[in-house]
């Protein structure tokens, strides 16, 4: 039995399993494996076995780096950290437990929501002083990032990984393409090509009810704000707060999120703020998808550099 691309694609969703699809198609199960392997990387999607507990977690759409993707989770978690701002030699305790919490429960979904990129030296802001606290280069902070992201892929074991992309990150490709616009898509111009890893993406769009991106609103009452005017329940980081806003009306309830920052409040990162005071939060988001839809968020949250969770130090 030949199948298109596109009907392989309609078969997968409908048995969800390599020996199912070969008993219906005649195709040996060997064969199921290598087609499907082809199929995601020709076209940036991933397509998902059937859960252990008889849950299905359909397929990946990814259109391409500068875009939404969309991802169907009916049940299963998604960890969401954002504002990491690797700096070398600088592993926050939010970070470790992480890492720790991805190893411990396994989630189906690892968000990195921006910033996880820093971009020091490609800032606006100015050198402070002479004597100041050298920023790292950008060879380093790509070197600090590849080792964290490392540990968090050794053990996110088959979680889709979708990095959504900051305003930090897109200090990266923006100071390229102004210097040297020449040398659009040479390898290593784009901050992708040193984390192939990884899903980039501007936004990621869970069960049509879920938005996971880097910012929308500002303010103290932006969570607020993101869900009543984006009419979904939405995830946002930038903002470097740890809370969440439930809203309910005529239509159901829905959240406003913010996952804080996986940095350190007072990292290096945040000698431009002169010392003032910041009303940041270092932690990340749990978020449960039951049946198909968000249940009350859950945080991890650093306090006096200890990570708690559900009561927990981690």
């Amino acid at each position: 039995m030949k199948v298109t691309d596109e009907q392989f694609i309609q078969l997968w969703d409908k048995y969800q399993s390599p020996a199912r699809l070969a008993e219906a198609t005649g195709m040996a199960v060997r064969a199921i494996y290598n087609r499907r392997t082809r199929i995601e990387k020709k076209l940036g999607i991933a397509l998902h076995s059937e859960s252990s507990t008889g849950a299905k977690n359909e397929r990946f759409y990814y259109r391409h780096h500068m875009a939404r993707a969309d991802a169907k989770l009916y049940n299963g978690k998604i960890f969401v950290a954002s504002d990491c701002h690797y700096h070398p030699n600088e592993i926050s305790p939010a970070h470790k437990a992480f890492v720790k919490l991805i190893k411990k429960h396994q989630p189906e979904i690892v968000c990195m929501n921006g910033d996880v990129f820093d971009g020091a030296t490609i800032s606006h802001y100015p050198k402070a002083a002479w004597d100041a606290v050298r920023p790292p280069t950008v060879k380093e902070e790509l070197e600090a990032v590849a080792e964290r992201l490392d540990e968090i892929d050794k053990v996110a074991g088959n979680a889709l990984r979708v990095w959504q992309i900051g305003n930090h990150d897109l200090r990266y490709e923006a100071r390229l393409a102004s210097a040297a616009p020449e040398y659009e898509g040479v390898q290593g111009f784009a901050l992708r090509d040193h984390f192939p890893a990884w899903k980039h993406v501007l936004s990621l769009m869970v069960n049509g009810n879920l938005m996971i991106k880097h910012r929308y609103h500002n303010g103290i009452h932006a969570t607020y704000n993101n869900t009543v005017k984006a009419g979904i329940s939405m995830v946002t980081g930038h903002l470097h707060r740890l809370q969440a806003t439930i809203w309910s009306d005529y239509c159901g309830s829905r959240f406003g999120i913010d996952t804080g920052t996986l940095a350190e409040v007072d990292g290096d990162h945040m000698s431009y703020g002169e010392d003032s005071p910041k009303n940041h939060a270092s932690g990340f988001a749990v978020l449960t998808i039951c049946d198909g839809k968000l249940l009350y968020p859950e945080f991890c949250y650093v306090v006096d550099k200890v990570a708690y969770f559900r009561g927990q130090s981690v």
